[in-house]
């Protein structure tokens, strides 16, 4: 039996949200490293275009909530 931890970790094929984790991480990076402006504003001009409604923002930022809380 696969360790949970080790699987959570990419180590192994967990399914659910941290089945991928390395992958995420790695495409988090590599967005992080070419974004270019202010993130706060770009986001809101997202919302205000209609590319992301405001129900899909305030669930991505509980998310992030939760990863932050999660990395203290």
């Amino acid at each position: 039996m696969p360790n949970p931890l080790f699987s959570a970790l990419g180590g192994g094929s967990m399914p659910g949200p941290f089945g991928n984790m390395q992958q995420m991480v790695q495409s988090f990076k590599q967005f992080r490293q070419t974004f270019q402006g202010d993130p706060k504003q770009t986001v809101m001009n997202m919302v205000n275009s209609g590319k992301i409604s405001q129900q899909q923002l305030n669930m991505a930022q509980q998310m992030a909530s939760q990863f932050q809380d999660m990395f203290k």
